[in-house]
């Protein structure tokens, strides 16, 4: 039963990235129909980017205590019904404005997917086995990640006679079918998973008693969680490059098709996959062989942000389209495989509070992810120059593994 449960926890995270990866390909399109002067696209759609991940991180630490104190099974299929709504009104904007309105409820609604995944891991599987558990989650994240361009790709090549036939944009289609998945998911996990029935108690509220409330001035004044929460906040701001602009940066430096720039996107998404598999592996190996938590959780992460850094600086240099995201791929592996260590020390760290901790770290990450896009299209902007991105990107990462090598929590912030 907890392979069943890993199962329907890494098909909601795929499910999520898919759905909050609906509007980066068809960006210029959707800028084109809302009337966004082109001189202005890179600023306004990086605006109604970061209007999710304002979302997202605003309402992090709400829904890991909602996580700990209802249950993580109820909270998350019910918030995984309310993202899925959003994503299908964000079909019907009018404007800019409304654009980004609707954007930003459904990053704040899907704000629980992952606390919510990680206080049910933290429940249901041992020390031994988490680290293994959070690549395969954070695999089924990136697989989303990775399909995302894909399939609105194709998706939105499919849809070209349909919606020429309806009189209606392919990007608006695109949006509704995309809230289809969500709906689904969340009536098949209720009525499989069902806490009576499992010879363990996963997805259970965390008791409110005055004893056991979140200790909010213990978290605070701790120095490891927040250099937890400044590694999370460098990496997920650098990652999200690929979930916003990454295929816009192939579409303008690189001349590639709107088509072929979601292929080489989810080119490099597999790269994240693969390393989000082999680096919880690796971290479980490590620790079982050598018995230091050090090591297999901060040094792998250590090791996978430094590469990342190098990789993506070096394929800036690189003028074949091809190789030069090979090489970007191989960059992402190493982030991916580093970044596990995340999940895994935030669960451990976390203990019976691994909800509200997750989601602390989350909201910092999230934070970082609002900031990039903005931050990028404003540089983009201002200089014309798109491969700064690059640049920008690896100069973070570098940061994060500076963050990695300092932390060192040396037990659980709450037992």
């Amino acid at each position: 039963m907890r392979t069943q449960i890993l199962i329907f926890l890494c098909v909601v995270a795929g499910i999520a990235y898919v759905q909050r990866a609906a509007i980066s390909v068809p960006a210029q399109e959707i800028a084109a129909n809302l009337n966004v002067a082109k001189t202005e696209f890179a600023s306004t759609m990086g605006l109604v980017q970061s209007a999710w991940y304002l979302g997202y991180a605003l309402l992090q630490i709400p829904s890991g205590w909602l996580a700990d104190r209802f249950g993580s099974r109820r909270t998350l299929a019910g918030l995984c019904v309310l993202w899925s709504g959003f994503t299908f009104l964000t079909g019907l904007s009018v404007d800019v404005a409304s654009l980004t309105v609707v954007w930003f409820l459904m990053g704040a609604a899907q704000a629980g997917v992952f606390p919510c995944a990680a206080k049910a891991i933290g429940q249901i599987f041992p020390e031994s086995q988490r680290a293994r558990a959070s690549g395969i989650l954070a695999a089924g994240m990136a697989i989303g990640g990775a399909v995302a361009p894909w399939i609105a790709g194709q998706t939105l090549a499919w849809l070209d006679p349909l919606a020429g036939s309806m009189d209606i944009y392919r990007w608006r289609l695109l949006l509704f079918l995309f809230a289809i998945p969500g709906l689904l998911w969340s009536i098949i996990f209720l009525l499989t998973v069902r806490p009576q029935t499992l010879p363990f108690v996963p997805f259970e509220p965390t008791s409110a008693s005055g004893s056991d409330r979140v200790m909010w001035s213990k978290m605070f004044s701790s120095g490891s969680l927040a250099l937890l929460c400044a590694q999370q906040f460098f990496r997920a701001a650098a990652m999200v490059f690929f979930l916003t602009w990454f295929p816009t940066f192939l579409q303008k430096t690189r001349d590639v098709s709107l088509t072929d720039s979601g292929i080489l996107t989810s080119l490099a998404g597999i790269g994240g996959v693969i390393g989000s598999l082999l680096g919880g592996v690796v971290s479980d190996w490590l620790l079982s062989k050598t018995g230091n938590r050090r090591l297999s959780r901060q040094g792998i992460a250590v090791v996978g942000m430094a590469s990342c850094s190098a990789l993506i600086t070096a394929s800036a240099f690189v003028a074949n389209t091809n190789w030069s995201t090979a090489i970007i791929s191989l960059g992402v592996f190493c982030a991916m495989f580093g970044g596990v260590s995340g999940y895994t020390v935030a669960i451990e760290f976390g203990g019976k509070k691994a909800g509200t901790v997750f989601s602390t770290m989350n909201m910092c990450g999230n934070i970082g992810a609002m900031l990039f896009p903005v931050t990028a299209g404003w540089m983009v902007n201002q200089t014309g120059n798109w491969n700064l991105i690059l640049y920008f990107f690896a100069v973070i990462m570098a940061v994060d593994a500076i963050c990695w090598a300092i932390l060192n929590p040396k037990e659980p912030l709450f037992s």
